[in-house]
């Protein structure tokens, strides 16, 4: 036990306890990158919320060196650099030529140009307690827009009423590894380490009440047809969706010189000739957002 957790013992528990959740949420991609492994693709996957974590533990290595005593953080941090360099070493080997470029422009830019700014200006412009200080709440600033990522997940589940985009699981023990590092920072009376925390927990909560509430929502597709003759496209209005979208196709109601036009309505008024089918059989010319009009071709 370190000297500064051994007059808290508590605090060395949420340590040990945080160490544990945060290195299952270190894991989470994986399913992620095997299948890029499986595939030879990253499929357009981006790698900047990887760059960003590789440097985020990178500056939270560096502030436990300086802070002394918190060798937990020095622990966890140290494997969040391997795993995330190992992620980041698997999508630029599987990667676009493009992509690859725009990876490494940015490893360099933010890992290697950022870190040595930072490592410069702490140790020339600071001294002591105020290197601590100003490298802590560097770390605050990275750590909260860590969190706030999956706010962009969040308008999307509030958009759509769809959570397959975020997985319960993940919000769980994001929210899980907060609460045990918020706990540690208070118990340790280190504002660095609870302050974005605070916002994790918050961020946390709301995905978990978000999932509650839209987790057995349903697929409502509404379909419009065009009144056009030649071609046959669809006009297919997404209301909400879930992992499979289920569409109401009705048939067009076509007119010829040879008045076929009365038959078929009266065909089309017997039986309802309304069926249901995904347009996932169908080719897509339009990509499709919730709430928009997509293009589909028969």
């Amino acid at each position: 036990m370190t000297a500064s957790t051994s007059h808290h013992p508590l605090a060395f528990a949420f340590g040990i306890l945080g160490n544990i959740v945060s290195f299952i949420v270190f894991l989470a991609p994986l399913p992620t990158f095997w299948r890029v492994y499986k595939k030879k693709s990253t499929e357009g996957f981006q790698s900047v919320p990887y760059v960003f974590a590789l440097f985020s533990t990178m500056i939270w290595i560096y502030y436990a060196f300086l802070k002394s005593h918190v060798i937990l953080l020095i622990t966890i941090n140290s494997f969040g650099c391997v795993i995330e360099t190992i992620y980041i070493a698997i999508y630029l080997t599987y990667a676009t030529k493009q992509a690859r470029v725009s990876t490494l422009r940015l490893l360099l830019l933010v890992n290697f140009g950022g870190f040595c700014l930072i490592l410069l200006l702490s140790r020339f412009l600071s001294q002591g307690p105020t290197r601590v200080e100003v490298l802590g709440w560097v770390c605050v600033t990275f750590s909260v827009g860590v969190f706030a990522a999956p706010l962009s997940v969040m308008r999307m589940v509030i958009r759509t009423k769809s959570v397959e985009f975020m997985p319960f699981n993940l919000s769980f023990f994001l929210t899980l590894s907060a609460v045990m590092w918020l706990c540690y920072g208070l118990l340790l009376k280190d504002l660095y380490v609870a302050t974005p925390n605070i916002i994790g927990f918050s961020f946390g909560v709301v995905q978990m009440a978000l999932y509650t509430k839209y987790r057995n929502t349903k697929t409502i597709v509404e379909e419009k047809l065009p009144e056009h003759k030649a071609d046959v496209v669809k006009q297919i209005t997404i209301l909400t969706t879930t992992p499979e979208v289920e569409v109401q196709v009705q048939a067009p109601v076509t007119s010829d010189a040879n008045g076929t036009d009365a038959h078929q309505n009266s065909e089309l008024n017997t039986d309802q000739h309304v069926h249901a089918q995904t347009c996932r059989n169908e080719k897509i010319i339009e990509p499709s957002m919730p709430g928009q009009l997509v293009t589909c071709e028969v």
